[in-house]
């Protein structure tokens, strides 16, 4: 998947003269924790987020002369410069960018505008969309030799049972270099019978377990 299908498009966004105030206003308001600071070319310069208001904000403790403290312009708080990323981009390389980078969002550009942003919290639906998470079923975990067409064969005993395959995910078997762990997620609630093919088939069934074949 490529952002372009994930981002949000409708992106609110303050300008460098708005006011501190002004992007506590409008945070509270549309319930949001980033703001990217447009300049009038509609070229992204700076990014706000909750955590920058929190450290700027005066205390309510402080006196009240602090209180002009709100009207600091947002090109004097905001985090420059700012990581961006293209409509293109795959979901996973961005994934990886915001782990690598710390960062809460992402302003999405091409030709120089801004045109979409993702946020975590974004990336985690996509995940959860990905994976089938939400889709009523059941999941299969199958230890296979790292070679090629394990893949095939495997979702092949699962085809031979009828059952419909939401997902599959891919990863390497932490205690031997020479597996892979296959996950599938499949569309059905009673995964026994797949389970019994597989195994009869010789392949590792890792979840979910039979009684006589414990964890």
């Amino acid at each position: 998947m490529i952002i372009e299908d994930m981002m949000i498009r409708n992106v609110h966004t303050l300008t460098p003269e708005s006011t501190l105030a002004q992007a506590i206003e409008k945070m509270a308001e549309l319930k949001i924790r980033h703001l990217p600071i447009l300049d009038s070319s509609q070229k992204v310069i700076g990014i706000l987020t909750d955590r920058d208001i929190k450290e700027f904000s005066p205390s309510p403790f402080q006196p009240a002369d602090s209180r002009e403290l709100f009207d600091t312009k947002v090109k004097d708080i905001m985090t420059t410069p700012v990581i961006t990323g293209h409509p293109l981009d795959f979901v996973e390389e961005i994934a990886l960018l915001f782990m690598e980078e710390q960062i809460g969002c992402l302003p999405i550009v091409s030709d120089g505008k801004l045109i979409g942003m993702v946020t975590e919290t974004d990336l985690l639906h996509t995940l959860i969309q990905l994976t089938g998470a939400k889709q009523p079923g059941s999941q299969i975990e199958v230890k296979v030799p790292d070679r090629a067409g394990m893949l095939f064969e495997v979702a092949g005993i699962i085809r031979k049972n009828h059952s419909n395959i939401h997902s599959v995910l891919v990863y390497p078997d932490k205690k031997d270099e020479n597996y892979k762990i296959l996950v599938f997620r499949v569309q059905t609630m009673n995964p026994m019978s797949v389970i019994d093919d597989l195994r009869e088939e010789g392949h590792d069934v890792l979840w979910p377990q039979l009684p006589n074949h414990p964890l």
